[in-house]
């Protein structure tokens, strides 16, 4: 059993791929705030292409963690020299092992806040990417405000230097590079938000101003933030993940990373000091990334919901075992074709009723084992900016809206903290107290839930939603979530 760091690397198992760049030769050009699983399965993969090809080694990452569980991910990652293994894992059990090697150091902030800004601060740094989750850009899910009343957000823009958050710390050095007179970094979000890179320059801005009008009128102007689309199944690695690799591969890796096959990334082209060539290794750079945004969240994303309440309250504890029931999978490809597909935009080169049938095959997938569990966390980040958007284009237009409406009664019901067999349900969210002790008035109060207009807006004043919604949560009461399935299959 060999553990992973460098002097390992050449004794590995022969299966598993190893850095074919010498990393010391290796600069920090990038950095990332948000080093979980995807974004290791991601871009620091697709960087590691690039490396693997003598390309980009002035572009290494540098890890930034802010949160208090990013401890967990610094210390293990420098207890290997911040190597870590990615296993692809196909539908037939086959698994590819890789070590990637494109991440050079990770700092974790509340240590040592000051070593950040000035790493930040150094023109070396060029890009600064985010993977920090729906909810980690702080905005009102109906108005779009930016809240100014965040206590750490409050802390920021007292202490300027001394920052807590990612605004904090991204505003507090691109303050010092301006001072300085070095050009700005480019900020690019990678995360699962509609226009995401103008998600982040409007909250970026919006928390500049507020400390200094100046200062965020000069990010506004000169600071890039380009969109982007990523996809890849990544679930969260368990100790059998671990374990797995440890029997397959003898090799001892504190924190893999566990994907299905199926990646993408469709990024804009619009940098300020130059990036990495993406393009040479699979990333589609194009013009207008709004067509496949719009594909990705709302098929896959939207879809993800679409079976996770329902399949964990019919007993389904996996992804997979959902989308292997023919009844479900009915259910989802009316949901796909019907209500999200009339809401999306030409998406070119896609043939969409390919990429539907893949996505299908992509979640059925034995070999990911990705939890319901998972998929119905921090649901209220989730549904506002995924489904949502589709209930109010079909409204709009006088599509239909039977299924969405049921994937939020589905939300409510399973936000009640137990299932049809009476097994309580963990609910994993910012809200959880809040939505369960709504949720828990369903059956005396059944608009209750959705007259939360802090995450559902008017949608409570419009009689085809709420009447979808309340004839859904009634099924689901009444006669349980399968029964409830069939119906909307029929319909």
């Amino acid at each position: 059993m060999q553990s992973l760091h460098m002097a390992t690397l050449n004794h590995l198992d022969a299966a598993v791929a190893v850095p074919a760049y010498d990393r010391r030769q290796l600069k920090p050009g990038i950095a990332h705030f948000g080093v979980g699983g995807f974004h290791r399965a991601h871009q620091a993969m697709y960087l590691d292409e690039l490396m693997n090809r003598g390309e980009a080694l002035d572009w290494g990452i540098l890890g930034i963690g802010v949160m208090p569980g990013d401890r967990r991910m610094q210390e293990a990652l420098s207890a290997q020299d911040h190597l870590y293994t990615l296993v692809v894992k196909h539908p037939d059990g086959d698994y590819q092992a890789r070590v990637i090697g494109s991440i050079v150091d990770y700092l974790f902030a509340p240590d040592d806040v000051e070593k950040v800004l000035e790493t930040l601060a150094d023109a070396q740094i060029r890009i600064v990417s985010l993977t920090v989750t729906e909810g980690g850009y702080n905005f009102h899910h109906v108005t779009g405000e930016f809240n100014l009343e965040n206590p750490d957000v409050r802390h920021d823009l007292t202490s300027p230097e001394s920052p807590r958050t990612t605004f904090g710390i991204i505003v507090e050095a691109l303050a010092r590079r301006r001072k300085r007179g070095i050009e700005p970094f480019t900020v690019m979000s990678c995360d699962n938000i509609q226009g995401n890179g103008e998600i982040a320059h409007q909250t970026f801005t919006a928390y500049a101003r507020a400390r200094d009008e100046e200062l965020g009128a000069w990010i506004d102007a000169h600071v890039l933030f380009p969109n982007s689309m990523v996809d890849r199944i990544t679930p969260v690695t368990t100790e059998d993940d671990i374990e797995e690799i440890r029997q397959r591969f003898a090799l001892d890796d504190r924190w893999p990373v566990v994907c299905e096959p199926f990646t993408q990334w469709v990024l804009e082209d619009h940098f300020k000091l130059g990036r990495p060539a993406y393009d040479r290794v699979g990333v589609q750079v194009v013009e207008d990334v709004l067509p496949y945004e719009l594909m990705k969240l709302r098929l896959l994303n939207a879809s993800h919901q679409a079976l996770t309440y329902f399949g964990y309250l019919a007993g389904y504890r996996y992804a997979h075992e959902v989308c292997q029931d023919t009844l479900f999978v009915a259910f989802l490809r009316d949901f796909m074709d019907r209500e999200s597909t009339p809401t999306l935009r030409p998406v070119p080169g896609v043939d969409l009723d390919d990429y539907k049938r893949t996505l299908i095959k992509r979640f059925a997938n034995p070999e990911i084992r990705d939890t319901l569990a998972r998929l119905c966390a921090e649901s209220s980040d989730r549904i506002p900016k995924w489904l949502l958007p589709v209930v109010r284009e079909q409204l709009q237009q006088g599509g239909e809206i039977q299924r969405s409406a049921a994937i939020v009664a589905s939300w409510a019901r399973y936000a009640e903290g137990s299932d049809e067999q009476g097994e309580p349900i963990r609910v994993v969210d910012r809200l959880a107290d809040e939505l369960t002790a709504i949720a828990a008035r369903n059956r005396s109060d059944p608009t209750a839930f959705i007259d939360n207009r802090q995450l559902f807006g008017d949608l409570i004043d419009d009689d085809r939603f709420r009447t979808a919604y309340l004839d859904a949560l009634t099924r689901l009461h009444r006669d349980g979530a399968r029964a409830c399935v069939e119906h909307l299959v029929k319909d």
